[in-house]
């Protein structure tokens, strides 16, 4: 059924594909933070095995909340690995276990989605007029910095 909430199909579609390329880079630090999970090795492993499961749980509610967004406003979300490592702004990188190195990577694609949505929050407000898209994603910016900072504590 076609959404008469006031925004044109065209911009619809312009939000949810930011969305769903926002879906991807999510994913794809989830499925690396999970990975660091399992395989993180030091003296500090418990401590750090359970610091990146509550980061990739956040992630997971994160993930969720951007594919109802994205429905809620009459779009498809992407479900594909292979449609988000088409999209996604974020890398893979060799596997490791030195927790240095996870938590640089982690950091990276923190700022990184941190970057790009900082950029959107204007698209969304201003070029497509949609604010509770804008909204939504500020309230990640925020999650996002606020993990960034926890993973940056641990790199002084």
């Amino acid at each position: 059924m076609k959404l008469n909430i006031g925004r044109s199909e065209k911009d619809l579609k312009a939000v949810a594909n930011s969305l769903n390329i926002l879906l991807a880079d999510e994913h794809v630090l989830y499925i690396k933070t999970r990975n660091y999970h399992w395989n993180v090795e030091g003296s500090n492993f418990l401590e750090i095995h359970k610091f990146y499961e509550g980061q990739y749980d956040q992630l997971s509610d994160t993930i969720d909340e951007i594919a109802e967004r994205i429905r809620a406003i009459g779009q498809y979300s992407e479900g594909r690995l292979k449609d988000f490592l088409k999209i996604t702004n974020l890398e893979e990188q060799a596997y490791t276990s030195d927790q240095k190195i996870q938590i640089q990577n982690l950091l990276n694609d923190h700022e990184t989605i941190i970057r790009r949505l900082l950029g959107e929050v204007e698209a969304f407000t201003d070029e497509y007029k949609d604010p509770g898209s804008a909204d939504f994603i500020t309230s990640i910016i925020e999650m996002h910095e606020k993990m960034a900072w926890m993973l940056r504590s641990y790199l002084k």
